[in-house]
């Protein structure tokens, strides 16, 4: 990665998939109007940032944040798969209750995770490095998930 980039990390929205306590990786909820109220707050928050780039997963929970984060601004929102959250496979939607006390361990430790018929953390992280390398210096905003940012 070039050093002259700075890379400011903006997790997503509620949904009513968090709200709930569910695991959600590539399902694709969208905003609960707390997660909209939140990405307004965002938007207030970078008001006086200017961006080289800003990215967004692809995932409708990200670019619907980014869209209203970005309100306004004459930057690009570039959409990008490689953002995407960490593929939850089998245990997808599930509660944290729900989990095997393996899986539990495992999610705790993030690295060298599996999830069941899912992604590893390595290929999450290959990923996401994949984009991140190709930025070209400045700064640029991403909007992306927890596991991402993790």
């Amino acid at each position: 990665m070039n050093p002259a980039v700075r890379l400011w990390l903006a997790r997503h929205g509620e949904t009513s998939w968090n709200e709930a306590g569910q695991l959600v990786g590539w399902a694709d909820p969208g905003l609960s109007p707390r997660g909209r109220a939140q990405a307004r707050s965002l938007r207030r928050a970078l008001s006086e940032k200017s961006f080289h780039s800003v990215w967004t997963s692809d995932l409708r929970r990200a670019v619907e944040t980014a869209t209203i984060a970005q309100a306004g601004s004459a930057v690009h929102l570039e959409v990008d798969a490689r953002l995407r959250e960490l593929r939850f496979g089998a245990i997808e939607g599930s509660r944290w209750e729900e989990l095997s006390p393996e899986v539990r361990q495992g999610l705790r430790a993030f690295d060298g995770f599996r999830a069941p018929d899912g992604e590893t953390v390595e290929a999450l992280r290959s990923r996401v490095w994949d984009l991140v390398g190709s930025l070209p210096g400045g700064d640029h905003l991403l909007v992306t998930h927890g596991g991402v940012i993790r």
